[in-house]
């Protein structure tokens, strides 16, 4: 691993953490929130079905900061009582979650590429750091696309990068539904198993948010590990390769 690269995943872990207090630190006004509207969206969900989910979801993974925290364990609450299905609550969640990251992903290849390599130099953005955040993307992007799903407001915004490098889509959709999928069996879980104690959702909310940081963190620490093991290996290899 170069320096850049180590300079890259420094920065990328402190964003992270900033990240995450930004979110503790709102997480009160994020409960109230969850407090007053919950009701509402059970309604509304209830009206609207699981094209309500959908619809919400979507917006949760695009640009618009709806958090999916007031969508899906309400949904779940619907389906405990039984005026919803579980798994379909499921499917819909997910699948709002992979248009909504697709629609970021186009857009950023589509416009945030050519805006880039025409003006990046305005933004200390210049054609060979593209080029880097291209290969970067082609050899982590997809463990990059599933850790950020995992992270609050990470989770929303980590299609653009992998959009702007023009990563495979084909890997982006996997690795953003297993992310996605993972988030929204959680929290659609929750509500579930909650039933008509949902006013206990604030008391588990960061608990949850927590746990799935924790996931991150775990997965990235891994994959690193495992990336460095793999290319020592490889190194080691090539010596002995030449030497013979």
């Amino acid at each position: 691993m170069t320096e850049r690269q180590k300079r890259f995943l420094i920065l990328a872990a402190l964003a992270v953490i900033a990240a995450g207090a930004g979110l503790l630190w709102n997480l009160g006004a994020l409960i109230a929130f969850i407090r007053s509207i919950t009701q509402w969206l059970v309604e509304t969900i209830g009206r609207l079905g699981y094209a309500g989910v959908v619809a919400l979801m979507f917006l949760e993974s695009s640009f618009f900061p709806f958090p999916s925290e007031v969508v899906l364990p309400p949904a779940g609450y619907l389906a405990w009582r039984g005026e919803m299905s579980f798994q379909a609550v499921i499917a819909s969640g997910i699948g709002g979650s992979i248009l909504g990251a697709v629609f970021n992903y186009w857009f950023a290849a589509r416009f945030g590429r050519p805006f880039l390599l025409k003006y990046g130099r305005y933004f200390f953005v210049s054609r060979e750091s593209l080029e880097k955040a291209d290969v970067f993307f082609e050899r982590h992007g997809h463990i990059s696309t599933l850790v950020g799903r995992l992270l609050p407001v990470i989770r929303q915004y980590i299609s653009l990068p992998a959009g702007v490098t023009r990563m495979h889509p084909g890997r982006f959709i996997f690795y953003t539904s297993l992310g996605a999928g993972l988030w929204v069996v959680v929290l659609t879980l929750t509500g579930y198993l909650l039933g008509e104690h949902q006013e206990l959702l604030e008391r588990y909310l960061h608990v949850l948010t927590f746990a799935c940081v924790a996931v991150a963190v775990l997965l990235a620490g891994g994959y690193l590990l495992r990336y460095r093991f793999m290319t020592r290996k490889r190194a080691g290899r090539e010596d002995n390769e030449k030497k013979l």
